[in-house]
């Protein structure tokens, strides 16, 4: 950055009152500031690719921020799921009416974060009751608490919770059951399914009519690219996009799930 800075400096000199090399040399130097500078802000916030589907009311879109952290838009209604980062991620989308939190992990869920893009006195969180236990009463005050297994309708759509969980010994530290949430969001005839950390838990496995589902898949916290493509041949989601998914062969996910559903890889990592 240093290197940068002084390019800039110089670029700035009058060109006037200088040799045409030295014109020619501070004319690269511009370009060269300029195309880093390109580079640095499209690397840090670029926006993915939105995804869109068609419901009885209109389109639900869905776009991707990063790893576990995406914006789902539907009949006016703005839904962020997991926002952690930097606020400036989320400039481009309108305030929030509801934000989904999965667990408590750094990578789901910084109150910092929340505090800004929550300043609308409208807007709804829901957390399972483990995380709210840990809210200020800022947070609180505007918080559904939702536990396994249980459904509201108070956002306007409804919104189911599934315990999301490590099943496998060696893993249960990480997720322990009871602790996080999975959600089903019910939009205009669509069921949209977003996992949270779990690994293929008997609530995943019994999940009906999925339409669309995210699904983690990451070593050694969730599961791996085989048992993730294990559990979509048993809940068969018409669509399924792997996320929160670093490191991890997508595209050998894609090869194991074959005609199961329909698998879209995405880059959430750029």
């Amino acid at each position: 950055m240093k290197q940068l800075s002084a390019a800039f400096l110089l670029s700035i000199l009058p060109i006037s009152f200088t040799p045409k090399a030295v014109r020619r040399r501070l004319s690269l130097m511009k370009c060269i500031h300029l195309i880093a500078c390109l580079i640095f802000f499209c690397g840090f916030h670029q926006i993915r690719a939105a995804e869109a589907f068609s419901t009885s009311k209109g389109k639900v879109v869905v776009t991707p921020i990063n790893h576990a952290t995406m914006v789902v838009e539907w009949d006016g209604k703005t839904i962020y799921v997991d926002p952690v980062g930097q606020p400036d991620w989320y400039k481009r989308f309108p305030k929030p009416d509801v934000v989904l939190l999965t667990h408590v992990h750094g990578d789901h869920y910084r109150e910092a974060v929340l505090k800004v893009v929550c300043r609308a006195a409208s807007t709804q969180l829901v957390a399972p009751p483990a995380l709210v236990g840990v809210f200020g009463g800022d947070l609180k005050s505007k918080t559904i608490s939702l536990g396994n297994g249980a459904s509201t309708d108070k956002l306007g759509f409804k919104l189911e919770a599934v315990a999301s969980y490590n099943t496998t010994p060696p893993r249960k530290r990480f997720h322990p059951k009871g602790q996080g949430n999975g959600y089903v969001l019910n939009l205009g005839g669509k069921r949209i399914y977003i996992s949270g950390d779990t690994e293929g838990t008997p609530e995943m496995l019994a999940l009906k009519n999925i339409d669309v589902a995210f699904l983690c898949m990451n070593l050694p916290y969730t599961m791996d690219v085989t048992a993730a493509a294990n559990a979509v041949k048993v809940f068969k989601p018409k669509v399924v996009y792997p996320y929160h998914s670093r490191g991890q062969d997508t595209a050998k996910f894609k090869i194991l799930v074959g005609s199961a559903a329909e698998v879209r890889l995405r880059n959430w990592y750029k």
